[in-house]
């Protein structure tokens, strides 16, 4: 983790692979399917995406073998140390601007939203959301700083303000959701 709580690549995969496990237990070859496939539709290919090897994981008591799968493949299933390391990256912050990384980062916390307490799960709402507003912010002063640049700086950073806004927009509408 950097020292500002946001999770390094490697954090966020880790964090995808026990998310997965803390839903349902797997083979390993299934997880490591997951893993690439969620990846790669999210952040498309990247050798900073690559998966923490699962005897580590196992070694480090955050996944256990439950049992043998068709084939005789081993089916691992999340400990309750690995359910805290997961809920601990789950809870880690997003960097501005959101970058491909955060975007997967951003991502994996919808995905695996469910898995935190609701008190919890509205304070990574407003965290998320909040990055979003700082980010808005910086890009309205950036507009304005440039507003007579010739080119098409100002057309680029117009759709990347209707697009922070219709973010937060998005991020309001799910923190007035019911739980």
């Amino acid at each position: 983790m950097y020292r500002d709580n946001t999770l390094v690549p490697r954090e966020a995969v880790r964090l995808l692979a026990l998310g997965i496990l803390a839903t349902r237990e797997i083979t390993y070859a299934e997880l490591a399917s997951e893993v690439r496939h969620f990846t790669s539709h999210v952040v498309g290919p990247s050798l900073d995406l690559l998966a923490p090897p699962m005897e580590l994981l196992k070694v480090e008591g955050l996944v256990e073998v439950a049992g043998k799968g068709d084939g005789g493949s081993e089916v691992l299933r999340v400990t309750q140390a690995g359910r805290n390391e997961a809920m601990q990256l789950l809870k880690s912050s997003v960097r501005p601007p959101v970058s491909d990384i955060n975007k997967l980062i951003i991502t994996l916390k919808m995905r695996f939203l469910h898995l935190l307490p609701p008190a919890e799960r509205a304070l990574q709402v407003d965290m998320v959301s909040e990055m979003f507003e700082r980010q808005l912010a910086r890009l309205t002063e950036l507009r304005a700083h440039h507003a007579e640049a010739p080119g098409a700086l100002n057309a680029w950073l117009d759709h990347e303000i209707a697009q922070t806004r219709d973010s937060i927009a998005w991020f309001e509408r799910l923190r007035a959701a019911p739980a």
